[in-house]
């Protein structure tokens, strides 16, 4: 006699009701909702961490476009006539 047959029609052709509709639907469900809850966790670490670091968006300090000016002109990027142009501008944008 089938395994399926001596346990009663509920439980499915596999033998187990495990394996039912059910059964399937509800380890679906619980394979998304672990899923999801770990990709919340790594996410929420990823936003602890670049909260803390200077110059990210989130960030403690947002580099302004003045301290991008400067450190170009200090890597020697752009010319001293360039230099105070750009921070001309930036002066009267302010």
């Amino acid at each position: 006699m089938p395994v399926a047959a001596a346990n009663g029609p509920d439980w499915g052709p596999w033998g187990h009701m495990m394996w039912g509709s059910w059964g399937i639907g509800m380890m679906l469900t619980m394979v998304l909702f672990w899923a999801a809850l770990i990709v919340a966790l790594v996410l929420l670490v990823r936003w602890l961490l670049s909260a803390g670091t200077p110059g990210r968006h989130g960030g403690r300090h947002a580099e302004s476009a003045l301290e991008i000016l400067q450190r170009r002109y200090a890597r020697g990027e752009i010319s001293r006539q360039e230099y105070e142009d750009m921070r001309r501008v930036l002066r009267e944008e302010e």
